[in-house]
């Protein structure tokens, strides 16, 4: 053959992991903006479906549920603190990093942490979103505890790591809760998210020992 037995590929590329994360969170937006709208119960797959502008086949082979749809942007909120704990320099004493370096949500605009809010917020009443949000709190524990382990000098199943990483967790989640709260008749601002990096570090100040820049007492 002329074209040396080339066969071209029919039908669409294959989509790659970033295109894949990518229309995950925007399903995930899509799915929060209808749940604060009209509830959790009178939102349809077909309706986050056709506002996101897929097929319900697609929503189903990303998501298992329609409450799972928020996790992508859940995650965001997660990622953001592993992130600066994995970025907390050796010679900075935590806290200190925390004021200079926290954001509530990774890499997102203001829209995105307002709907991450109104899910924190949904939870208090929607006990299937509640459970996905604790879900990856406890799944973010793991990585507390692995740089708490390294910055200790102790081993990661030590109980007083686990204990610390523990109340780091806890800490994290009520600031987020006061965030969520507060900001629920208002716009984010600035301000609003100092007062938060405020809250966040003192309140991880208060449950950390052996957390500073040397790593002593």
């Amino acid at each position: 053959m002329a074209d040396g037995g080339y066969v071209p590929r029919r039908g669409r590329p294959p989509v790659s992991d970033e295109q894949r994360q990518q229309q995950r969170l925007e399903i995930s937006r899509h799915a929060v903006r209808l749940f604060a709208e009209q509830g959790v119960a009178a939102t349809s797959g077909e309706q986050i479906a056709r506002a996101a502008g897929v097929s319900e086949r697609t929503l189903w082979r990303y998501f298992p549920t329609k409450e799972s749809c928020v996790e992508p942007l859940l995650t965001k909120m997660i990622d953001a603190f592993q992130s600066v704990l994995r970025a907390w320099p050796p010679d900075l004493d935590l806290i200190e990093h925390l004021r200079a370096a926290y954001m509530p949500v990774l890499d997102s605009s203001s829209a995105d942490i307002a709907a991450v809010l109104a899910v924190v917020r949904m939870t208090h009443d929607e006990p299937a979103l509640r459970a996905a949000y604790l879900m990856l709190r406890e799944r973010s524990e793991d990585t507390f505890t692995e740089v708490l382990a390294e910055r200790m000098g102790l081993p990661s199943d030590t109980f007083e790591v686990r204990v610390q990483a523990a109340a780091m967790n806890a800490a994290l989640k009520i600031a987020t809760d006061h965030l969520a709260q507060a900001t629920a008749n208002e716009r984010i601002t600035l301000e609003t998210i100092d007062r938060h990096r405020d809250h966040t570090a003192n309140a991880i100040s208060l449950v950390t020992r052996r957390l500073s820049g040397n790593g002593n007492s």
